[in-house]
């Protein structure tokens, strides 16, 4: 298991990892971003801003590395990243099939991304993915499943999915939506051949939406490696978009709200990788510190109290601007 690799580093940081979704595209619906990113989003631009972000977090013992097909060049920006870097081999490398970029470099796009779970998208990313990634790629995640996927139930899709697994990649998921506990009991429940097909499972938790949290401990359980995604909540749980509880917490703590947002998550030891998804060095820092953040459990009780009911907070997310 390709998971073998953190488990053997020994910085606090490396079960923290970079997701590209911010940095390889123009647009996307992380608050801020009009600050956070210049107003002139050239391919060179963000290719610069991506590699800036991949060399300070290798530095800081980050080593888990998270991309998709959908998330505009980011793939091609860390492909470049590692042939620029052949010393760099003991990171994760995961990146997700199943969505495909439609803005064409556009912040003002009227679509950015199209989901499409078929075998056919699967042969296509794959085979896209594997032109850039080659032999470094070490999970492919279906993206985004929800329990009316039909790539839960293609059992020709799961014969393909097993074939790459023999290959030597680990197959993944990540899930989407307010019934993700659902999404990942039946997705892990699928076997090809008598063997489960899915060996790691990437869903949204964070203190607005813990709602997948036993289920992702079942599936820590059962040996399933877990990623956390979105754990600021798409920017939601920082800076000054954050909850006055969490800015006071952070003031107690001596951090930043984002630090005590992601060192909430990693207290739980079902938590395999919990990922950042800065846009800046300044943020990548900031959530780093997460990895030494001492939290007491009376400030965890009054975590709790954030948690939104989770169709409400899918909502939300779903009106989120493309900025």
């Amino acid at each position: 298991m390709p998971f073998a690799r953190l488990t053997a580093a020994t910085t606090p940081t490396a079960h923290i990892g970079l997701g590209l979704a911010a940095v390889g595209r123009p647009g996307y619906i992380n608050l801020g971003r009009d600050q956070d990113l210049p107003g002139e989003r050239t391919p060179e631009t963000l290719l610069a801003r991506t590699h800036e972000l991949l060399d300070a977090a290798y530095a800081q013992g980050v080593r888990y590395f998270d991309v998709a097909r959908s998330y505009g060049r980011a793939e091609a920006f860390l492909a470049e990243w590692l042939r620029a870097r052949p010393a760099v081999q003991d990171v994760v490398i995961g990146s997700k099939w199943g969505y495909t970029y439609t803005a064409d470099w556009r912040t003002d796009a009227e679509v950015h991304e199209v989901k499409d779970h078929s075998q056919a998208t699967f042969d296509r990313q794959r085979t896209e993915t594997g032109m850039l990634l080659g032999d470094r790629l070490d999970l492919y995640q279906i993206h985004s499943l929800t329990a009316d996927s039909p790539a839960l139930t293609d059992t020709a899709l799961h014969a393909r999915l097993a074939g790459l697994a023999a290959e030597g990649v680990t197959i993944g998921f990540s899930t989407s939506g307010p019934a993700q506990a659902d999404t990942v009991r039946a997705a892990l429940g699928i076997t090809v051949d008598g063997a489960p097909l899915f060996g790691a499972v990437q869903s949204t938790y964070n203190l607005l939406d813990p709602s997948a949290g036993e289920a992702l401990a079942e599936a820590h359980e059962a040996g399933v490696p877990v990623i956390v995604k979105e754990g600021v909540a798409n920017g939601r749980l920082a800076g000054a978009a954050a909850p006055l509880l969490l800015r006071d917490l952070a003031e107690e703590t001596g951090t930043t709200p984002d630090a005590v947002a992601l060192a909430a998550i990693l207290r739980h030891p079902w938590a395999t990788v919990v990922l950042s998804g800065a846009a800046t060095a300044v943020q990548l820092s900031a959530n780093l510190h997460a990895a030494v953040a001492d939290l007491g459990e009376e400030q965890l009780d009054r975590l709790a109290g954030l948690r939104e009911e989770p169709a409400a907070y899918w909502r939300q997310r779903a009106e989120l601007p493309w900025h």
